[in-house]
């Protein structure tokens, strides 16, 4: 039960961190313009949004590698 618990949180965490990630602007901007990210970016080096879009995809990722870590200790 708990490993099927891991498993469907691997797969969300894995498909939102592809989200997040395409999210990301890359140099031409990406898809974070949409939501405000370009506002004032001439003025800063990084807006708002793009901080909040990092801290984000750090929380997923960390929690990516700690359920396949997990997994991977289980089904051993």
């Amino acid at each position: 039960m708990l490993t099927a618990l891991y498993i469907v949180i691997e797969v969300i965490s894995a498909l939102g961190l592809i989200f997040l990630v395409l999210m990301h602007s890359g140099r031409g901007g990406g898809l974070s313009d949409m939501f405000g990210g370009a506002v004032g970016a001439a003025a800063q080096g990084s807006t708002v949004v793009e901080k909040n879009l990092d801290r984000i995809t750090i929380c997923v990722a960390l929690v990516f590698a700690f359920t396949t870590i997990t997994l991977g200790l289980r089904l051993q």
